[in-house]
């Protein structure tokens, strides 16, 4: 809680976080996040070398360059400028505001880069809830759904006319309610919202990422330990790794290449991968190389791996589900991964302690 250690690195933490929204803001949400896997991944450089998280902590996921900050500060600033009738789109997250030429666009970033601060700090205060579940995917919804109840009505008939769920009296089931349809505005993704395609990258990309955070947590903690270094960093946040990559793919999206979004499904593979390793028997000890590792754990390996293929599994469809509910039928963007990321992270770490 290094940014809460007194009211001088609170008010800093928050004049960046400031900062970070109108950068979002400027270079448009999508952007904004593609730049923090980036940072990510330059950040498991320093991990590696110096056995710190501080750039994971306060710069990848921190006041400037964390989702909850650049990304929500995106997403708020591009439905209110749809709301002022500066674009048409108000779900459009790939566009750089900057070149609307309206500060007041950049001004609704910022703030909304402080209140996902400040919101996302005081959700690791809430007792047992905070430590488990994603606070930073958890303000990101948070943020989202804020902004869509705000902005989200008609430009011109007010503030706090939004809807989180516009169904426009379709009838039948709930799931054919919520099924695809180009009648209600532009969908999420059109390319992946079938189960056999959901199923197919969730089991690919999920045992992938299982499969790097292993053997990241084993190899660089080792390393650490061995240098006489804290090589429980690299464990803890070992599940990042494959997020950043998930996240620079984002870039490819954003060029017209239906390219498959998974952000969510590689961060909670991993994250199922860390947890649940120990539990069937595996040792992130590796002092006698890969190889010796591997074959020291072969089975708890083989148990883990698929573990993290179901975990991508089940998150990629929580991913659909929420875009179904909320940002299908609405006129802002309500992240599908940082909904889906917060309540399978809470059930990931809860059933984890379960098994302990």
């Amino acid at each position: 809680m290094m940014l809460t250690t007194s009211l001088t690195v609170f008010c800093i933490g928050l004049l960046v976080a400031l900062a970070g929204g109108a950068f979002g803001a400027s270079i448009g949400a999508n952007y904004g996040f593609i730049l923090t896997g980036f940072v990510v991944l330059a950040s498991w450089g320093i991990v590696v070398a110096t056995g710190s998280t501080f750039s994971l902590d306060y710069i990848a996921f921190g006041p400037f360059m964390g989702p909850h900050i650049v990304f929500a500060g995106g997403v708020a600033a591009a439905i209110y400028a749809a709301y002022k009738g500066h674009m048409d789109n108000g779900k459009d997250v790939n566009s750089p505001l900057a070149g609307l030429g309206k500060p007041s666009v950049l001004w609704v970033g910022a703030l909304f880069g402080a209140g996902g601060h400040i919101v996302q700090i005081a959700i690791t205060y809430i007792p047992w809830f905070g430590s488990h579940t994603d606070s930073i995917a958890l303000t990101v919804l948070l943020s989202g759904i804020t902004a869509r109840l705000l902005f989200g009505g008609l430009p011109g008939k007010g503030l706090f006319k939004g809807s989180l769920h516009n169904l426009k009296g379709r009838s039948g089931t709930f799931a054919q309610k919520i099924a695809p349809s180009d009648d209600f505005g532009s969908q999420w993704l059109r390319w992946q919202e079938k189960p056999g395609q959901l199923s197919a990258i969730g089991l690919s990309f999920g045992t992938a990422a299982g499969a790097v955070s292993l053997v990241l947590a084993s190899m660089v903690s080792s390393s650490l330990t061995a240098r006489g270094l804290d090589g429980s960093v690299a464990i803890s946040s070992a599940n990042t790794f494959a997020f950043g990559i998930s996240a620079v793919i984002i870039l490819f999206l954003i060029t017209n290449r239906n390219m498959p979004v998974q952000h969510h499904a590689t961060n909670i593979a991993g994250l199922a991968a860390i947890q649940f390793f120990p539990i069937v028997g595996g040792s992130f000890t590796a002092t006698e190389g890969l190889g010796a590792w591997f074959h020291a754990n072969e089975s708890a390996v083989l148990i883990t791996l698929v573990i993290s293929a179901i975990a991508g599994v089940v998150t990629m469809f929580a991913g659909e589900f929420f875009a179904r509910i909320w940002h299908s039928r609405g006129t802002s963007h309500i992240d599908p991964p940082a909904a889906a990321i917060w309540i399978c992270n809470t059930a990931v770490v809860s059933l984890a302690a379960l098994f302990a």
